[in-house]
Parts: structure tokens; sequence; C-alpha cells
């Protein structure tokens, strides 16, 4: 059992790799250069959801995808739905994209919507989605405007703040930061877990609470007699020299 999950394992991670790769695949883009691959290589965890936002005042509601079918309508990547009797309409294709990078910041493009009756001398729809650096974990999409009171380029505005295009914050830590990091984090625990140990499991009260007390007593005694025993010895080696002799004197005499 154990040997067909680590069989498995890698496998469903692969397969989840090469889905998310066709899902940005399904952007068509019109010019195909490196720039626009890398703005869109950026939005790739937006895939796979429904943005909507509507202006209670136009009766409509809008629905954004990221390379995927807005409102189950095939290659629309935005659409717009009537409140009232929910017709669609194609406000622009995920496979006409186009889509511009900025530091924080990716501007897409959605062309080949349908046509437009009576104004914009009847061109296709057109979408600009700005999508921009945000560090709340929530996706807010909006409409701004349809700017269609002139003859040539009209199109649809919507802003969608997301965390998708912030830029990485490196690390200004140093190697010897992490480990004092590191080294008091392990000392935190040690405390903590060896004062629990000797109240719960051992008994002990007042200063024996404190992990190894024996032990750091013995260490702080023996930091406390290092002065005196450093003056006996050099006053013994003066001695020495001084008669020329060698003394050899016992252990047990040093206190």
């Amino acid at each position: 059992m154990l040997l067909s999950l680590r069989i498995i394992t890698p496998l469903f991670v692969l397969l989840a790799g090469v889905q998310a790769e066709l899902i940005t695949k399904n952007c068509k883009l019109i010019s195909g250069s490196d720039s626009d691959k890398n703005a869109l290589n950026l939005l790739e965890p937006l895939t796979n959801q429904n943005f909507t936002a509507e202006k209670p005042e136009d009766g409509y509601v809008y629905i954004f995808q990221v390379c995927g079918d807005a409102g189950g309508m095939k290659n629309a990547g935005l659409v717009q739905k009537d409140k009232k009797d929910g017709k669609l309409v194609r406000i622009g294709n995920y496979n006409q994209t186009r889509a511009i990078r900025g530091s924080d910041w990716v501007l897409l493009f959605y062309e080949g919507g349908d046509k437009y009756e009576n104004h914009c001398s009847q061109e296709p729809r057109r979408a600009m989605i700005m999508i921009s650096c945000s560090t709340s974990t929530k996706n807010a999409f909006s409409v701004v405007l349809e700017d269609n009171q002139k003859d040539q380029g009209c199109y649809y505005l919507f802003e969608l703040d997301s965390n998708a295009v912030c830029p990485v914050i490196p690390s200004k830590l140093s190697a010897g930061s992490i480990i004092l990091i590191i080294v008091f984090c392990c000392l935190a625990v040690y405390l903590t877990g060896g004062f629990l140990y000797q109240r719960l499991v051992v008994g002990a009260k007042g200063v024996e609470q404190f992990p190894n007390y024996a032990f750091w007593s013995e260490i702080g005694n023996l930091s406390a007699k290092r002065p005196h025993i450093e003056a006996w010895l050099l006053n013994l080696l003066g001695k020495s020299k001084r008669k020329g002799m060698t003394i050899y004197f016992p252990c047990d005499q040093i206190t």
C-alpha cells in the first residue's frame, strides 16, 4: 500500500501540473510575444474561477473568467448577462487575448466580441480588465465604464484586485539572523518543554522546575570559583619559579 502511494503521488502531481499548463494555453495571444506570455502566466492562480460584477443602474451582470468559458459561452472570456431575460452578450474572447505586465499589475485584453448594433460603427466589442495587486485574499471584481460614445475604439473597462500579480518581496534576513532565530526557537522549546515536564511529570517546585537545574547550578558554581582557582595557581607557579623547583599538588586542594 505504501509503495502504491509513493508511485501514485508523483503521477498525480505531474498530471495536476500538466492540467494547469493546459489552462493557461487556452488563451490564444494575438501577438504571441514573450512579454505577453509572461504576463499571462501570472494569472494562472485565477483560472477556473467566475468573477461577477454589476451596475444596478444598467440592469446587467458581467461574468469574467481567465482563459475559461464565462457564463458557459464557448471561447467567451467576458460576457454581459441581462438580469431580466438572462440573454448573454459576448464582450470579448479569450482566444483573442493580449496582456501587458507592469510592476504590480496586468492589463488583459479580450477582443472579438459581439458587434454593436447601433453605435461604434458596429465594430466588435472588446474588454479591458485591469488586474491590480492587492494584499487581500479576496478577489474584488468591478465594472468601471463602457466607453461607447464614439465611432471607433469602444471598449468595456473592468478592475480586478488580486494578490496573484503582487511582486515577490525577497527576504532580507542574513544567514546569521536565520541561525539566531533557529537557536532562540530551540531554546524556547527547551525551556517550555522542560518546565512543563519538571512540573507536571516530576512534580518539582520552585527553581527545581527549571530544566536540568542541577547541571546548570554546577556550571554556575564552577564559573564563580574560576577567578579564585586561577589566582591560586598563578601564586603557586610564581613561587616555584623563584625557588627553581616543581610543585605537585593534589586536585582536592583547589577550593
